[in-house]
């Protein structure tokens, strides 16, 4: 892809964290508008900060197609998409749990090449660019950890609203819990993409995952250096369309990788 996405980045680090502001002031006033089915809702924040994404991304960048989480699909087709999910997390919102942040992704040619994810609540911005490294408030990040820790690892877990309990999600999940040292389940699966990037958890475990908020989340934690496998342990590559099925993923270094893949087979 020509060009070093430097415009790309800064509009979209800048909208993210645009967004967020709104959402770290608006945090304790939060309503629900609708509800998107079973317990899932759609807040008025989502859609405040969608409004503030989408205008800036659309203002620059007339010519690209944006998905977004609440509005769907906006401008000409073809090309590069842009992937917005402006509130992960909002169930937490919606209960008062302050764990949620905002999401920026860019496709090109089918694959993601940059990825903005904003944390509110600490007012921290990550962000990679395919080829170029993932970065965060203190510069470079250094990925997951490749040596299995002692007392096993610590695993972030995610899943697709759709999936309930699906007997190989619920037998994955609660064989992660047998043997590692703790399962994060945040309901905000941008702030585990974090976690695995700064490399503060050692693993990342989806299950049918939502597809807007994947591709930015993944790059970043890869750029990080992180290894994305299929549950069958084939090259794992993020992609925000087709089914489900095609969203379940391992995503961790050496060791660690070897021991979650190990709980996910079979």
């Amino acid at each position: 892809m020509p060009g070093d996405l430097d415009r790309e980045r800064r509009v979209a680090m800048a909208a993210a964290e645009e967004a967020g502001a709104l959402l770290a002031a608006s945090f304790h006033s939060a309503h629900t508008v609708h509800a998107k089915g079973g317990r899932d809702v759609v807040l008025d924040l989502d859609l405040a900060a969608e409004k503030i994404i989408v205008s800036r991304l659309r203002e620059a960048f007339p010519d690209d197609h944006i998905l977004s989480e609440e509005a769907g699909d906006q401008g000409p087709q073809g090309g590069r998409t842009w992937l917005v999910d402006p509130l992960d997390g909002t169930n937490n919102v919606a209960i008062g749990l302050p764990a949620y942040a905002v999401g920026i992704g860019l496709m090109s040619g089918g694959a993601p090449v940059l990825g903005v994810v904003h944390e509110p609540v600490t007012g921290a911005t990550f962000h990679a660019v395919a080829g170029r490294g993932a970065y965060g408030p203190a510069g470079r990040l250094s990925g997951p950890a490749s040596v299995l820790p002692e007392a096993g690892p610590v695993v972030a877990w995610t899943q697709g609203y759709g999936v309930g309990r699906a007997p190989t999600a619920a037998r994955i999940r609660a064989e992660l819990e047998r043997e590692s040292w703790r399962v994060l389940q945040l309901w905000a699966p941008l702030l585990g993409w974090v976690l695995l990037a700064r490399g503060t958890i050692d693993a990342f475990v989806g299950y049918c995952a939502e597809g807007v908020d994947l591709p930015a989340g993944a790059l970043l934690a890869a750029e990080a250096g992180a290894e994305l496998r299929t549950l069958d342990g084939e090259v794992f590559t993020p992609e925000h369309a087709g089914p489900p099925e095609g969203r379940s993923f391992v995503a961790a270094r050496g060791e660690n990788l070897a021991w979650a893949r190990l709980r996910c087979s079979g």
